[in-house]
């Protein structure tokens, strides 16, 4: 397995807390990506992860719904 797959934990601060998250290292590197593209912080961004997460009424686990997020946000630039 390369290295991207290897999960990392670190911590972010959403909702005025600090929680962990635990991501490989191309999700990691996307989420960087995609809040630099909008112009907001990680912490921010998976902020309004979490948020939407709850509007949906979501289960899952934060780091599950970072991923799913972020693939949600590729097959949409794909199919642009």
């Amino acid at each position: 397995m390369s290295r991207s797959g290897i999960l990392r934990k670190r911590s972010v601060t959403i909702a005025g807390h600090r929680t962990s998250l635990s991501l490989e290292a191309v999700f990691w590197k996307a989420l960087q990506d995609a809040a630099s593209e909008e112009g907001a912080s990680v912490n921010a961004l998976v902020e309004r992860i979490d948020r939407e997460r709850a509007a949906d009424g979501s289960d899952g686990n934060l780091s599950s719904a970072v991923r799913v997020w972020l693939m949600q946000r590729l097959r949409e630039r794909v199919a642009a």
